[in-house]
């Protein structure tokens, strides 16, 4: 058998370099490219410090040493239980939606001075502690009605103030429920029942006012009609009326004989028929 022969010319090295080269800068390259979501800013670390400006979303070629983190800029929701207390003292239960999303021009401060769970150390915190303070304002019938809208842009209000310094916009806050005791909310509700009951009866009464307005109109026409018709009326007019209608029955055909009744002399007059 043969032996086997190694070729450790000065070409075989030199091939064998270039290709560990081409290896190193093939993996250099792909270390240096980097793909942001949609929707996610990233932000960049050299050896623990920031650096530069937020990668927007889609591919870059970033220093290999370089780390990216990246921070969904989407809008999110939380959604929070909490029992609450009213101005009355009593305990509400309240569920409400924090519609948020960070500002993109900002979410290297944020990474920076908060970091990637800044929900749990900022929003979540302080909607809890916002709940709590606008509801104690508030009287549990007016949470449970007509206060509602209200108590949520007094929601939103402060947690704009709190949260867009930090670098979180603040969109909108939702009441989602809100659930009292029960003995509370069915006095609540009888206490609407009857205010409905006499909103209806204020209705019913002014409908019977206007009617009697209308029948007094009414009525009042009447007479002023009457009073009119028999201030025209005389007995000469009266007299002439019955000789109209006398000549009217002699010239019918089936008239024969018409006897009329003088109001004066008592003889009555005889007319032929033609």
């Amino acid at each position: 058998m043969a032996p086997t022969t190694i070729d450790v010319s000065p070409r075989a090295g030199r091939r064998a370099g270039l290709v560990l080269l081409l290896l190193l800068v093939a993996a250099t390259a792909s270390c240096g490219l980097r793909t942001i979501d949609t929707g996610s800013v990233g932000v960049t670390t050299l050896f623990g410090k920031l650096s530069g400006d937020p990668l927007q979303e889609g591919l870059h070629v970033i220093n290999p040493l370089k780390r990216v983190a990246e921070m969904s800029v989407r809008t999110q929701e939380i959604k929070e239980h909490a029992d609450v207390p009213s101005s009355e003292g009593l305990i509400i239960g309240l569920e409400t939606s924090l519609l948020y999303r960070l500002d993109p021009a900002r979410a290297a401060e944020v990474y920076q001075r908060i970091g990637p769970r800044y929900v749990e150390v900022v929003v979540q915190p302080n909607l809890r502690s916002v709940m709590r303070a606008v509801t104690a304002a508030h009287t549990a019938n007016a949470l449970y009605s007509e206060g509602r809208e209200l108590v949520a842009q007094q929601m939103l209000d402060q947690l704009k103030r709190i949260l867009d310094p930090r670098g979180v916009t603040v969109e909108t806050v939702l009441l989602r429920d809100i659930r009292l005791p029960d003995t509370l909310r069915a006095a609540i509700e009888a206490k609407q029942g009857a205010e409905q009951q006499a909103q209806q009866m204020q209705f019913v009464l002014a409908r019977e006012r206007q009617e009697a307005e209308r029948k007094r109109i009414e009525a009042q026409g009447v007479a002023d009609f009457q009073r009119i018709v028999s201030t025209g009326i005389s007995e000469q007019l009266l007299e002439w009326k019955g000789i109209e209608a006398t000549e009217k029955l002699v010239n019918s055909q089936n008239s024969k004989i018409v006897v009329i009744g003088n109001p004066k002399n008592g003889l009555p007059l005889i007319l032929p028929s033609q």
